[in-house]
């Protein structure tokens, strides 16, 4: 894709709705495709933050492993985001990410994007805001797992 053609898909991804031609041209100059195979694991808990992805086409299942098996919180895809973590540059990967099929997306180096929003309050607040929203996306799904879990293992007290 030439920066005319990734300028154009990142402006209709929905994660980046609403913001301004500038904000898109900032995030197209940092932004690169990559692709993923089915059965991947794009990164597991614990890991270093490092790159956020932009899902153009695919499902990613985000994972908790725990003792004995894997629980899945949440699956993502087209038009969705994954990564937030690389926002925060001394906060690992929260989750396990694996594709369940192939994965094709944009990804933005997260110590590009800080420094970027540190450069530029106004567009940090802005891309920021979104970010924060998946966070609370996360914490919700991550939440309501936990309750089925719980009551499916015949919990009480609730």
């Amino acid at each position: 894709m030439n920066s005319i053609q990734v300028q154009s898909a990142l402006a209709e991804h929905p994660f980046l709705a609403g913001l301004t031609e500038s904000d898109i041209s900032t995030l197209a100059s940092l932004a690169f495709e990559v692709q993923f195979q089915e059965e991947q694991i794009i990164f597991r808990d614990g890991d270093p933050s490092s790159f956020f992805y932009l899902i153009q086409s695919g499902h990613v299942a985000l994972e908790v492993r725990a003792p004995g098996h894997i629980l899945r919180i949440q699956t993502i895809g087209d038009g969705e985001e994954l990564g937030w973590s690389s926002f925060l540059a001394s906060v690992n990967k929260q989750f396990q990410a694996r594709c369940l099929e192939p994965v094709r997306a944009f990804a933005f180096d997260g110590a590009q994007i800080i420094a970027r929003c540190e450069a530029d309050p106004a567009f940090g607040f802005r891309v920021l805001r979104r970010v924060l929203s998946t966070v609370a996306d996360r914490l919700r799904a991550t939440r309501l797992q936990m309750l089925d879990v719980y009551a499916t293992r015949g919990g009480g007290g609730l």
